[in-house]
């Protein structure tokens, strides 16, 4: 008769498990490490990050997207967080930080209730109930405003504290103006406002220009430098011979034949770009390569022509000119062409580019964003993207909260008073998650060196007399936030909050981890366990490992 206390091996015998609350606890302890690492950078005041890869680039940035992105993420739930933060860059192009430090603490909050014994499953729904009112609440504490005033308040907000107040008030009036622009319909694509970096200058030297910028110049100087009344060609077909796909052998008896085969290769190219010239274009763009020769033809017919433009750029000279990208030079015609009153190439410092201005169709423009070295650029053009991401979602939403901490702090009373209300256990969980979103007013404070015990009790007793109290974390102060300015787009605060929620709910319903034999080491896991990723003791209740 078999032994019945023999183990049944089911998974490979190099596989780690960790089992309910090892397993809770493991995930739970990436989620809250993830957080505190980046929980610094939150605010006004806070710390930068330099980031540096194997090719020694280095990003310096406080920027929580910006952050993640660049790290290389290995543990399973962390990446689950790092999601969430992409999530919010897509869908608003801030507030990533604010999203994954309320993750983490409300995994915290989770924990503590998980030690008391109360059930994941419980706390789950507690979480859920919260959620819904915070819903509520934020539509109830939201205002309705959507004047260029606000919006450059909304676009100060989110771009103080990213390094250059000094410059902040030219950059917000750069963003409200950039959106403006291409808003069509209370709608804004984001992807029609192009922010080209220019190292060399100061941040005043910043601009916006009213069209497509394009980061080349002409394909050889012999061209025109300057296009008016332009009519705008955009090819996706190569003009150029296309090489042989197979070897061939061509046979010459006569020397002559030499010439003849070079002079039928050069008809060839000439009526490509006769085609170009028979269409009535006078600029072309052309994503693909153009052969030197017709470069040389193009210059005599005193044709503009750049080669190799990205596709985010044809696509923005297609909705800002009017022209349709073509396949073939064959379909060259002047129904497809676009306009712009005029075309140009202009240096700026060391940088060549192409103006492509008063254009058919203005719903496109760009800004060129000047600093002194590529370091200061590109950490500027980050904070540009915040701020285009929140001007963009006030436009389109029309409301907004006030910031500072504010409207956490007024979540996470009303989530008391509304706990209160609720029987059972699911009341302790509601009240831990009010709990969890008083960390954005806590971490603010802690950043700017100040103590966040005592503004936490200084903001609650305001609350009590306005909602509209936050903390103005320079002058150390609890404040008027709405009168000082400091908002923020309620699809901000709704994203963030949802997102860490959701993402907390799927940690905390994993009770059973199965992982290859490396996985967990190399992700940072310290599993306290044995060598076979079990709880010491093998499973619970005697039974025989799963190995």
């Amino acid at each position: 008769m078999a032994n019945v206390n023999q183990p049944i091996y089911i998974l490979p015998e190099d596989t780690q498990r960790f089992l309910g609350r090892d397993a809770q606890r493991m995930n739970i302890l990436a989620g809250k490490v993830l957080a505190e690492t980046i929980r610094t950078t939150l605010g006004p005041k806070g710390m930068d990050k330099m980031l540096t890869d194997n090719l020694d680039d280095i990003v310096i940035t406080n920027d929580g997207a910006t952050i993640l992105q660049e790290m290389d993420i290995a543990h399973p739930a962390a990446k689950m967080i790092v999601e969430i933060a992409k999530k919010q860059e897509s869908v608003v192009g801030d507030g990533t930080t604010t999203a994954v430090i309320i993750a983490g603490e409300l995994l915290a909050k989770a924990e503590e209730l998980l030690d008391e014994g109360i059930h994941s499953s419980t706390i789950i729904l507690g979480y859920r109930d919260a959620l819904s009112k915070v819903y509520e609440i934020l539509n109830h504490i939201s205002i309705d405003a959507k004047d260029k005033e606000t919006l450059l308040k909304v676009a100060m907000t989110a771009i103080t504290g990213k390094g250059f107040d000094y410059g902040k008030k030219q950059l917000a009036n750069l963003i409200v103006d950039g959106v403006l622009k291409i808003e069509e319909n209370g709608k804004v694509d984001k992807d029609n406002l192009n922010i080209q970096r220019v190292s060399g200058g100061s941040i005043d030297d910043s601009k916006i220009i009213n069209g497509v910028l394009i980061d080349k110049g002409r394909a050889v100087d012999s061209m025109p430098k300057k296009v008016e009344n332009a009519k705008i060609a955009l090819l996706k077909y190569p003009i150029e011979l296309k090489d042989l796909e197979s070897d061939g052998k061509i046979k010459i008896k006569d020397p002559s034949q030499i010439q003849a085969f070079i002079d039928n290769e050069e008809e060839m190219i000439k009526d490509l770009v006769n085609k170009v010239i028979d269409s009535g274009a006078n600029v072309l763009f052309s994503q693909k390569g153009i052969d030197d020769l017709a470069l040389h033809y193009l210059s005599k017919a005193g044709i503009f022509a750049i080669k190799r433009v990205k596709k985010s750029d044809i696509k923005r000279l297609e909705k800002a000119t009017g022209a349709k990208l073509v396949t073939s030079v064959d379909d060259l015609n002047p129904r497809n062409l676009g306009e712009a009153g005029v075309v140009y190439e202009k240096k700026i410092f060391d940088e060549i580019l192409t103006f492509v201005e008063e254009s058919k169709n203005p719903k496109a423009s760009s800004i060129i964003l000047r600093g002194s070295t590529k370091y200061v650029t590109s950490k500027v053009e980050r904070a540009l993207d915040d701020g285009i991401g929140v001007v963009s979602a006030t436009l389109e939403d029309g409301k907004v909260v006030i910031g500072g901490g504010s409207s956490e702090i007024e979540i996470a009373q009303q989530l008391k008073k509304y706990a209160s209300a609720i029987s059972g256990r699911e009341q302790l969980a509601i009240e831990a998650y009010g709990k969890a979103l008083e960390v954005v007013p806590k971490t603010l404070a802690e950043n700017a060196g100040l103590d966040s015990i005592d503004i936490l009790v200084d903001l609650r007793a305001a609350h009590d007399k306005s909602k509209c109290m936050g903390l103005n974390i320079f002058e150390g102060k609890i404040i008027d936030m709405k009168e000082a300015g400091i908002i923020e787009p309620q699809r901000i605060k709704k994203q963030a909050i949802q997102s860490a929620t959701e993402v907390t709910e799927m940690i905390l319903r994993i009770d059973d981890l199965v992982a290859a034999k490396g996985g967990l080491e190399e992700a940072g896991a310290d599993d306290g366990l044995d060598n076979s990723g079990m709880p010491p003791g093998g499973m619970p209740g005697g039974m025989p490992p799963m190995m």
